[in-house]
């Protein structure tokens, strides 16, 4: 792990005095959690501190960095709070595609309003029976003259309520698996399109999930990013440059619970001595360490192969997939160090086991990626 350069060091120093401050002096974390509120002003804040849009490209007014720099930016900000860091993430999610894609003028119009105004998008490409198995959605469209109809529903979408625009894949009507799969970039408040059914979630309550429908939308021409030969390979692309983003966040709730479980065990005493002494909970507390180290190793190793322009699934899957799974052990292992405390939500523990289970779920299962990684090994035997 190399250490970190000087613009690195004032740019995480300056994301964990912003997450200090806004998220977990005030309990910002804890309070949404309760509240389920989505955190708009914690989002312009992290814009006006220039903490988003990190690898948006120059021309479009964003930092053009790299996405290793922006895993360091992402590990702060999920130290504070998945929920928010997820909101915040999701803008360049929606953003991927765009910038993958070969179009432009959708990139310089689209990614141009993130960096010009706070403002939020949204990925919709997960249905109510196709979530990791991208190629079964149902969503349609057909051609019609100047314009593609939609017509279908999307599922479990992040931003969904907030989104400005959205990052849609849908297939061409008559087409089955992965061919066929176009992407479009649809505007809020075109007719037909609504969102509905937020979703109530065990964690990351500051995240808002919803359904997006979409009823004889037309969309122009020209806000079709992707067509029918090409979206399947562009989604597929989109979440193997994208999951360094979840390891990102393992690493940073890791580290928070990490934090959380040291503190407390040397402050409680048990047997007329700190707990940290006893050798089950410094047990605990070390495998903590490992699994912080080995997680942030993993990302950096991926995020590193994607800069390097090495797109290859499994590098980005071992990082989500080990990383998911250890979050959660961690943050239970937290709860454990703090007792009967950890199961109230007097600490901040027990909603960081809540928040982590998602990062196993969202963005390919970590059962999803396990399958990703060894067809990958397979197809390297194969030559």
């Amino acid at each position: 792990m190399h250490p970190l350069n000087e613009e690195q060091t004032m740019m995480v120093e300056a994301a964990r005095r912003f997450v200090r401050e806004q998220i977990i002096e005030p309990k910002l974390d804890m309070a949404l959690d309760r509240t389920a509120e989505f955190p708009h002003a914690i989002i312009r804040g992290l814009w006006e501190q220039g903490l988003l849009n990190l690898e948006f490209p120059a021309e479009v007014g964003g930092a053009g960095l790299s996405c290793h720099d922006h895993t360091l930016v992402i590990e702060e900000v999920n130290y504070g709070c998945l929920g928010i860091a997820t909101s915040a993430v999701a803008n360049s999610l929606a953003a991927l595609p765009l910038l993958l894609a070969d179009n432009e003028a959708l990139r310089n119009e689209y990614l141009g309003r993130l960096t010009a105004a706070p403002g939020y998008a949204a990925y919709a490409c997960s249905e109510p029976d196709a979530g990791s198995d991208v190629a079964g959605m149902k969503t349609r469209f057909v051609k019609k003259g100047d314009t593609y109809v939609l017509n279908g529903r999307k599922r479990w979408i992040t931003n969904a309520d907030v989104a400005d625009w959205y990052t849609v894949f849908a297939r061409e009507q008559g087409t089955s698996g992965h061919r066929g799969i176009a992407v479009f970039v649809v505007e809020k408040g075109t007719p037909g399109l609504r969102w509905e059914s937020l979703i109530h979630k065990l964690g990351q309550r500051a995240s808002h999930t919803a359904d997006v429908v979409f009823e004889d939308v037309e969309i122009p021409a020209a806000n079709l990013l992707a067509g029918p030969e090409h979206g399947f390979k562009l989604a597929m692309a989109t979440f193997d440059r994208s999951r360094p983003w979840i390891a990102a966040g393992a690493a940073g709730v890791i580290r928070r619970a990490r934090d959380e479980a040291l503190r407390y065990a040397t402050e409680r005493k048990a047997f007329g001595e700190p707990i940290v002494n006893h050798q089950m909970v410094a047990a605990m507390l070390a495998d903590m360490e490992i699994n912080y180290l080995a997680t942030r190793l993993m990302c950096l190793h991926a995020a590193s192969e994607v800069d390097r322009g090495n797109l290859r699934g499994s590098h980005s899957a071992c990082a989500k997939a080990f990383g998911g799974d250890a979050a959660m052990k961690v943050t239970t292992d937290a709860v454990q160090v703090f007792g009967g405390y950890g199961y109230t939500q007097e600490f901040v523990v027990e909603k960081l086991m809540r928040d982590a289970k998602l990062l196993q779920i969202y963005e390919g299962t970590s059962q999803i990626q396990r399958l990703v990684i060894s067809r990958d090994m397979v197809r390297g035997l194969q030559g």
